[in-house]
């Protein structure tokens, strides 16, 4: 049964439950400095594997994580020079995906028409994005901005995080402001109001006022003299698929979400931070030793209580996807207005391209499974 018939009539919640992603959109699969030269890694975007590697010239490339061969998983290959080698019968794929080199197969011989596909990829924030996609829209899809990134004045702190739930369960718990009550023992946030909401195609903007107390209020510098408490605004953007946040000029989040599959998803995260210390402790080895501490110390213990959150929603949900429930602010139906709607949007789209295939008998090249294109 199609995506879309399955969908139809359903309440928003759980339409946002069921859909997959639009995959014209850039999504971060690995830390930059953590993918080595001439190394291979399994990513998966949306129930898709990827084989990810780094070749000699220090380029990232992408291709589909099966062999055109047998089918064998190419990350479990080597990289020879800028190439991918299958670890079966060494069948040899340049940075395209093109097979250019069987070891055994005879050289007078022109080599099969066999090709893994390749994924557009790219660099930035430290970050390694690939585009799932239509490969031609990729160069006219920008990335995420993050202007704080390599400026002076500004911490940042890598956040990563996985969770066992559909992505718009995660993403609902970075737009819900009001659940600092989890975080009540952590000294976060609490007396939140929705001052401002707006929502287009594929945003939703949030504007919330928040107070602080506490530890964290101190670690920011939020507290008046003579008080540890303050009432700051923040904002949250939801540019589909990523997020941005801003607690005025205190600090920024720019949470980049990657969909693994319906009951899995993965965050890379870059929190940048204005903290009241001197600049050699915001630079160099000992700025690295402190992030890993506010890391740890900090961010992690908030990350742990939602990811505890988030995977008890999935389990209920998973167990009766049809029980009722009651939302009560605006910007999570607002969210979850944007997501299906980008689903959706590309299911009418390559309905329409197979209609308009049908018409004129030409096949369509591209097929959609799951929000991906195969």
């Amino acid at each position: 049964m199609e995506a879309s018939t399955v969908l139809k009539g359903q309440p928003i919640y759980r339409r946002a439950r069921a859909v997959g992603i639009n995959p014209n959109y850039w999504y971060p699969v690995f830390w930059a400095d953590q993918l080595k030269p001439e190394e291979v890694v399994s990513v998966r975007v949306w129930e898709s594997s990827l084989a990810l590697y780094r070749d000699a010239n220090g380029d990232v490339n992408a291709l589909a994580d099966a062999c055109p061969h047998k089918g064998v998983e190419l990350h479990q290959g080597e990289v020879h020079g800028n190439n991918l080698v299958c670890p079966y019968h060494g069948w040899e794929f340049d940075q395209e995906g093109q097979c250019v080199s069987i070891p055994y197969y005879p050289k007078e011989q022109k080599l099969p028409c066999a090709q893994a596909r390749r994924y557009p990829t790219r660099e930035a924030y430290g970050i390694v994005w690939v585009f799932p996609g239509d490969a031609e829209l990729a160069e006219h899809q920008p990335l995420p901005e993050v202007p704080q990134y390599n400026q002076p004045g500004w911490f940042m702190v890598r956040i990563p995080g996985h969770f066992q739930a559909h992505f718009s369960i995660c993403n609902e718990n970075t737009m819900d402001v009001f659940h600092g009550f989890l975080h009540k023992d952590l000294q976060g946030w609490y007396d939140p109001k929705l001052l401002n909401l707006k929502q287009d195609d594929n945003s939703v903007s949030a504007d919330y006022q928040v107070s602080y107390k506490g530890f964290l209020s101190k670690l920011l510098g939020l507290g008046t003299k003579g008080s540890d408490s303050s009432t700051r605004n923040v904002s949250i953007r939801y540019q589909y698929p990523h997020y941005a946040t801003a607690l005025e000029s205190v600090s920024s989040l720019y949470l980049m979400r990657l969909p693994i599959g319906p009951t899995e998803t993965k965050s890379f995260s870059l929190m940048f931070l204005k903290l009241p210390l001197p600049q050699w402790l915001l630079t160099g080895p000992v700025a690295r030793m402190l992030e890993k501490v506010i890391l740890n110390s900090i961010f992690l213990k908030f990350l742990h209580q939602d990811v505890e959150m988030m995977e008890s929603e999935q389990r209920n949900y998973s167990i009766d996807p049809h029980r009722n429930y009651v939302e009560v602010n605006p910007a999570i139906i607002a969210l979850q207005r944007v997501i299906v709607s980008q689903y959706e949007h590309l299911e009418v789209s390559h309905s329409s391209s197979l209609e308009a295939a049908k018409e004129s008998s030409i096949p369509p090249s591209q097929e959609v499974s799951n929000g991906m294109l195969v």
